[in-house]
């Protein structure tokens, strides 16, 4: 088995690709914010994304597909459903989740390099 093939590093790379998604999508919807009848978008959560993931039988690193869906929130008097404190905070916590994630990945592969006797 190919050291880049480790589940973990997979689920790492994933999570990292869903929040670098969820980042644009939610600078798509602040771009927006004032064009009249613009309906806001999200990306589906991660674990709902592993979910689907899992009931395939593997998380596809390559190009996955992460489910966008028009949010819920009442539109304004111009038919625009953009909420830029929620995309504000849509955006902050993408940022974080993909920090988190590529020092995850970072690390286990420093791991996996002290473990078969190499430096990073």
């Amino acid at each position: 088995m190919a050291i880049l093939n480790l589940d973990v590093l997979n689920v790492y790379s994933a999570m990292a690709r869903h929040a670098a998604e969820s980042q644009k999508v939610s600078a798509t919807n602040i771009a927006h914010a004032n064009d009249p009848d613009y309906k806001a978008q999200h990306v589906e959560a991660f674990q709902d994304f592993l979910a689907r993931a899992a009931s395939s039988g593997a998380v596809d690193t390559g190009d996955p597909a992460f489910k966008t869906f028009e949010t819920d929130f009442a539109n304004s008097p111009n038919g625009n459903s953009v909420n830029l404190e929620l995309e504000m905070f849509r955006a902050t916590d993408a940022q974080g989740q993909h920090e988190m994630a590529l020092s995850v990945y970072t690390k286990s592969l420093d791991l996996l390099r002290t473990a078969i006797g190499r430096k990073g």
